[in-house]
């Protein structure tokens, strides 16, 4: 529109104005296109579709300065206002843009155009239309990108996982075995050396002089006593066979250590509990080092165990009136109980949880999903 914009148009010369009429005329046709000035830096309307404003004056916006100086352009939605817009009140909410442009000499002007907001809003759905198929197929290209990655990322820490829990479970068993291992030597070579030395001590001591009698018979005192805690340890390192035991009578077993000891003991046991082997031996695992805990660290002088099940989850918890410790703080001496019966219970997908504090006892809980 620019070189339509000569002098004979700021002249107010009919045939001029005429020729941007012309120039306009396809722009307005359908409508949306409601009215169009120009202005000049000193508020003067050089040229608008309604000739009656041509030559007119009116004050500049605040923001005409800058945009003539090549600023950023002008928009709004709304009902006109102003002393120049009465042509254009009618015609209710407007959008109205303002932009910078050149006339035939170069001179800048303000090019004023009110377009119907009704077509604008047509328009800008139907560019939504247009846009929203790209969109949509590019968000699911996006997340289907994102997609494999993450399944691979899942399938990967799922590997790991898996391998970590067989791993914690060949550990356990090779436990056991090295147990029994222990169990066996002991109870096949030491303890039968030392019953065998306590058999020679008892002849000794019948068939010995008074003196020799009295020393003889208290080292074997000493020896008899260390047999039976030999055995003890033997009975403890030893797993039971808990299938055809039994997990009540099992637990029971390990409770009447703990009495030997002096401790006070109390038991709740549920007859339902899991015919699972492996979730079996995970609670047996767990008790034996709580109650093994117990009896070594926590100076109880009572204990408590339920065993309880449902349909669903079957929960053991421990708990004991001893000194308690801070489960935050390192194990003391490299002690690994608690770490061993973490790893245990995680081998089944279960929970453990421990509470304690010094002074205040410790509850051992460990919750096991049914197979």
């Amino acid at each position: 529109m620019g070189p339509l914009l000569d002098d004979a148009v700021r002249a107010g010369d009919a045939s001029a104005i005429s020729r941007v009429d012309a120039g306009l005329r396809p722009w307005m046709a359908d409508g949306s296109l409601v009215r169009v000035k120009v202005w000049s830096g000193d508020g003067k309307i050089l040229y608008s579709d309604s000739a009656d404003l041509i030559g007119d004056t009116y004050p500049l916006p605040a923001w005409s300065p800058d945009l003539l100086a090549g600023g950023r352009e002008h928009a709004w939605l709304g009902q006109p206002i102003g002393l120049d817009t009465v042509n254009e009140a009618a015609a209710g909410d407007l959008v109205e843009i303002n932009v910078r442009a050149t006339d035939a000499a170069g001179w800048p002007v303000i090019f004023e155009a009110y377009f119907d907001d009704e077509a604008v809003q047509n328009a800008q759905s139907r560019l939504m239309l247009d846009v929203l198929p790209v969109l949509v197929v590019s968000l699911v290209l996006l997340q289907l990108a994102q997609l494999l990655p993450a399944i691979g990322l899942a399938r990967r820490i799922q590997a790991g996982q898996t391998s970590r829990r067989r791993l914690v479970q060949h550990a356990i068993v090779a436990s056991d075995f090295e147990r029994m291992r222990i169990a066996r030597e002991l109870h096949d070579e030491v303890i039968q050396d030392l019953a065998g030395l306590s058999y020679a001590l008892e002849a000794e001591e019948r068939q010995g002089t008074n003196e020799r009698r009295a020393l003889t018979g208290q080292a074997r005192g000493i020896l008899l006593r260390n047999l039976r805690t030999l055995r003890a340890i033997t009975t403890e390192l030893y797993p039971p066979d808990l299938e055809r035991l039994g997990l009540n009578e099992a637990l029971r077993r390990l409770l009447e250590h703990v009495a030997a000891t002096g401790i006070d003991v109390h038991c709740e046991l549920s007859p339902d509990v899991p015919s699972d082997k492996d979730r079996l031996a995970v609670l047996y695992r767990v008790a034996r080092e709580a109650l093994a805990n117990v009896v070594k660290h926590s100076r109880a002088s009572a204990v408590d165990l339920v065993l309880t099940g449902d349909a669903v989850t079957t929960s053991l918890s421990i708990r004991d009136n001893g000194r308690g410790f801070d489960p935050a703080a390192a194990a003391p001496g490299g002690h690994l109980g608690l770490r061993i019966m973490r790893d245990t219970v995680q081998m089944t997908d279960g929970s453990l949880s421990i509470t304690s504090g010094v002074g205040e006892g410790t509850t051992v809980v460990v919750r096991i999903r049914r197979a």
